[in-house]
C-alpha cells in the first residue's frame, strides 16, 4: 500500500482552517482517482510532552505504487495540490510512504 501523508502545523485560526479543510479541500481530495481511503487524524498531544509539531495528519491510501503514481499525475490531484496554497501555505509537510 502507498500513502500520501499531509502533516499540518497549527494554524493561527484553527476554526477557519478546519472549516476550509472539511468543506473545500477534502471534497477535492476525494476526487483523486484510485484513492482507496482517507484518514484524518487530529493531533491531541505529544508522547514526549510539550506542544506537538503538528495539529492534523491526513492520510491518502492507494492500493499500490502504480495507482499512486497515476493518481499523483492526475488533474484532480494537481487541483488538490494547488488548493493547499489557499489555506495551508507554509503549514504543511507532505510525505510519500509505503506500508
Amino acid at each position: 500500500m502507498m500513502k500520501l501523508l499531509a502533516m499540518y502545523r497549527r494554524p493561527d485560526d484553527v476554526d477557519a482552517f478546519m472549516s476550509y479543510y472539511t468543506s473545500t479541500h477534502m471534497p477535492l481530495v476525494e476526487k483523486t482517482p484510485g484513492l482507496q481511503a482517507t484518514v484524518v487524524n487530529r493531533v491531541k498531544g505529544s508522547a514526549t510532552g510539550g506542544e506537538p509539531p503538528y495539529s492534523l495528519v491526513a492520510e491518502m491510501h492507494f492500493v499500490d505504487a502504480e495507482s499512486f503514481d497515476a493518481a499523483m499525475r492526475s488533474p484532480e490531484n494537481r487541483a488538490t495540490g494547488k488548493d493547499l496554497a489557499n489555506f495551508a501555505e507554509g503549514l504543511v509537510d507532505v510525505l510519500i510512504c509505503e506500508s
